[in-house]
Parts: C-alpha cells; sequence; structure tokens
C-alpha cells in the first residue's frame, strides 16, 4: 500500500473516568467523515497520566481493549492508545494496537517517567514492537521514551514513528524538537500526539501534536494547541526519494540495546 491514512486525536482527558473517556473518543471517531486506516488516540486516553495504578488498571481482557476492538471494526481500521493495565500481577503503561479484525499487538512502555514517580507505579517493558500493517512498518512508542534516541534508533528499517504523550506544557519546547530530530535521524514519517487541558494534578497540556516527514518537515496543521483532529497522509514515494537521494540511513551505527 503506497499511501496510509493516519487519524490523531488531540483532545482534554477527564481525570481517572474510563467510561467518560471512552464515550467521548466514541463520539469523536464517530464524527470521522473521511476514511482512515490508523486511528491514533493520546496516552493513558481513558485516565490521564494517573499513578493510580491498583485501582485503575484494567485487566489484559479488558472494557477497554473491548472497546478498541469494537471501535476498530466499526471504523474498519486499526486504532492505538494506551490503557493502565494488570498483567502478571504487574502493572503496565500499555501501549494496544488492535486491527479491524479485533486481533492485537501491545507494547509496555520502556521508559518510565522516574520525575513523577511513573516508575514506582508501573513496571518497565523490556521488549519494542514493530507492527507490519497494510504494507507499512510502524513503530510505536509512548512519551517519555522520546527523550531516548537509541531506543527509537531505526535499525529495523520502519517507517512510521509514533508517540502518544501527556506531554506537560512546561516542557513543550523539547516536546517540538525531539519529534523533529526523531523523524530526521530516523529518514522516517514521526507523529507526535499529545493531549490538552489540565489533569487531577493541576498539570496543564497544550497540544503541539505533529506529523513530521523523512525531512523534518512538519505535514500536519498548524492549529497546535486546541481541540483538534486530523488525518493526513503517509506517502511511500517520500520514504523511498529521500533515502534514495539522502542515504544516510546506510552509515548508521549497528548496535543492540541490552
Amino acid at each position: 500500500m503506497e499511501q496510509l491514512a493516519v487519524t490523531f486525536i488531540q483532545t482534554t482527558l477527564s481525570w481517572e473516568e474510563p467510561a467518560i473517556n471512552r464515550q467521548h473518543f466514541t463520539e469523536k471517531i464517530n464524527a470521522l467523515t473521511a476514511p482512515t486506516d490508523l486511528i491514533i488516540l493520546p496516552e493513558m486516553f481513558t485516565t490521564g497520566f494517573s499513578m493510580n495504578s491498583k485501582a485503575l488498571a484494567e485487566p489484559e481482557q479488558g472494557p477497554t481493549l473491548a472497546w478498541l476492538q469494537k471501535m476498530a471494526q466499526q471504523q474498519e481500521a486499526a486504532i492505538s492508545g494506551s490503557v493502565i493495565t494488570k498483567a502478571r500481577d504487574r502493572y503496565f503503561n500499555r501501549l494496544y494496537m488492535v486491527f479491524p479484525d479485533g486481533s492485537y499487538q501491545c507494547y509496555d512502555k520502556r521508559h518510565l517517567f522516574s520525575f513523577a514517580g511513573e516508575d514506582r507505579a508501573y513496571a518497565a517493558g523490556q521488549e519494542k514492537l514493530l507492527v507490519n500493517y497494510k504494507g507499512w512498518k510502524i513503530c510505536p512508542l509512548i512519551c517519555y521514551d522520546l527523550r531516548f534516541p537509541v531506543w527509537a534508533r531505526n535499525t529495523a528499517d520502519y517507517d512510521f514513528l509514533f508517540y502518544i504523550a501527556n506531554w506537560p506544557d512546561k516542557r513543550t519546547a523539547q516536546w517540538d524538537a525531539l519529534l523533529q530530530a526523531r523523524s530526521i535521524e530516523n529518514q522516517c514519517y514521526t507523529l507526535g500526539l499529545n493531549r490538552i487541558g489540565s489533569d487531577g494534578n493541576s498539570h496543564h497540556y497544550d497540544g503541539h501534536s505533529a506529523v513530521y516527514n523523512a525531512l523534518g518537515e512538519r505535514v500536519s496543521a498548524a492549529n497546535w494547541e486546541g481541540e483538534l483532529t486530523e488525518t493526513v497522509v503517509l506517502e511511500k514515494a517520500h520514504l523511498t526519494n529521500t533515502r534514495t537521494t539522502f542515504p544516510f540511513l546506510n552509515d548508521r551505527d549497528a548496535f543492540e540495546m541490552v
């Protein structure tokens, strides 16, 4: 597939209210008018960035996964977002990638935000996820992962890197710069999806969700800070042309994470 239509939803989240948030996103998704291949939702989209893992965690086959499967089937599109999940008697900030046939893959956040105590409330994931979908190789990551370029390094020739986040406005400049850098150094499309509004800890979020192409050029709309649902069409031809004209990935370092 030479094109991939990706829809991302930048919006507010109700603090620790999963049912309310699922209904909110149901309305947002049902309002889509153009076809899409992949719908992306923010980090911890049912709760906000809460450290109340024991009270809020869902089982692996919980209600939000069932909701994601329903939405994917209805929209005939893959859908992704992260959910507080309990598995193997531990708690994870778990990203689900759910496909229209109900199948799914998971990524547990690797880099936990110790500055906010995430490392005390959750267990860290150990495996990076690479998703093959409609002829596109996709690498999904979560928020604080953005600060660690080695984890995202494109040694697998993926096409599309995306981050879902609750990234406070105090560090927006870093968010903008790091997203653009990841697209340039990995010669891939890179999307960062952040929320807006305030959470239960009085942290404020101003969005700045964006999509960059393999040259680091922003290809999404300019409305960075308000309610935003946008669909961007990614082009394989752009990746091929960029990597052929500027074959910088050929000189990348070879290494393995341990």
